[in-house]
């Protein structure tokens, strides 16, 4: 009875963790957002009576109208199955190239954190010249070698944002191999890949989440700085950052053309980042033991 008791006053790290994040109501306005962001690109350019690159030549570039939700482009093509067809993408890059970064920059953290002192140092030397190399001169070699695919936005913006997810997972495992619980596991024998499963990366979990979500809005605003600079995703294809460039480039004239990917763009960074702060707050340790 009383360890019945017990469990309900003192409940685990993650669901206390998941009770703070309930109580924000940004966070949850966030959250919903996302949710039905999702489902509209999702299901939006399915549900259209226009397609994202049908063309009608003779409308050209009209301004929001009940027909066109978002108005039309040069070419006639409705704006808003534009912008969900294009949010595919910005999500996708989004998710897929932090999915990236994380594997990548978790594996390396806990290899650099558990090497040797030289190893380790070796290892962030790397780390250090890799930040110094120019993002955009890394892409361009991509694209001139490989061609511009859209696995090279995954590739090339996977392959940078790993970096800081590295120092994050190493100065955790460097605070926690010396700890007693890691000791003792170690003096009785346990195996690399046990200390890895059962106590590092439990305890390196919170901190992972945490940045990964950060890192997702920072990877939209990369991609689209790469489209907005003719370096992303290719024509007929668009993402908001594609959308954006042609808005910017039509913006006295046409200013509807910019308004819609740049409103949808700017409120989905801004509820990425909502999210990301409020499960930072949540998993905090000081703030649990607040």
């Amino acid at each position: 009875m009383a360890s019945g008791m017990n469990s309900q006053v003192h409940p685990g790290p993650w669901r206390a963790a998941g009770r703070r994040l309930r109580r924000s109501r940004l966070a949850m306005a966030a959250l919903v957002f996302l949710a039905l962001l999702v489902a509209a690109c999702a299901l939006g350019p399915l549900l259209s009576p226009y397609g994202p690159n049908d063309q009608d030549l003779a409308l050209k570039a009209t301004a929001p109208s009940a027909a066109h939700w978002f108005g039309t482009d040069p070419l006639g093509r409705d704006l808003a199955t534009r912008v969900l067809h294009g949010g595919r993408i910005s999500l996708l890059v989004g998710a897929v190239a932090t999915l990236v970064a994380t594997l990548i920059g978790v594996g390396y953290g806990l290899l650099a954190g558990l090497s040797s002192r030289g190893v380790d140092a070796f290892l962030m030397r790397v780390v250090d010249i890799l930040y110094a190399f120019p993002f955009v001169t890394f892409v361009i070699i991509l694209v001139v070698v490989f061609g511009r695919e859209l696995w090279l936005i995954f590739a090339a913006i996977g392959a940078v944002e790993w970096l800081t997810m590295a120092r994050v997972v190493r100065g955790q495992v460097l605070a926690l191999r010396d700890l007693e619980f890691v000791t003792a596991s170690r003096a009785s024998g346990a195996r690399l890949p046990h200390l890895l499963l059962r106590h590092l990366l439990p305890n390196v979990l919170g901190p992972v989440v945490v940045y990964a979500s950060l890192t997702v809005p920072g990877v939209m605003l990369l991609e689209a700085t790469l489209s907005f600079l003719g370096l992303g995703i290719q024509p007929p294809d668009a993402s908001w950052g594609v959308l954006i460039r042609e808005g910017a480039d039509a913006m006295e004239t046409h200013p509807w053309l910019l308004a819609g990917p740049g409103l949808f763009f700017s409120v989905t960074l801004l509820a990425l980042n909502l999210l990301g702060d409020a499960l930072r707050d949540a998993l905090d340790p000081k703030s649990a033991a607040a």
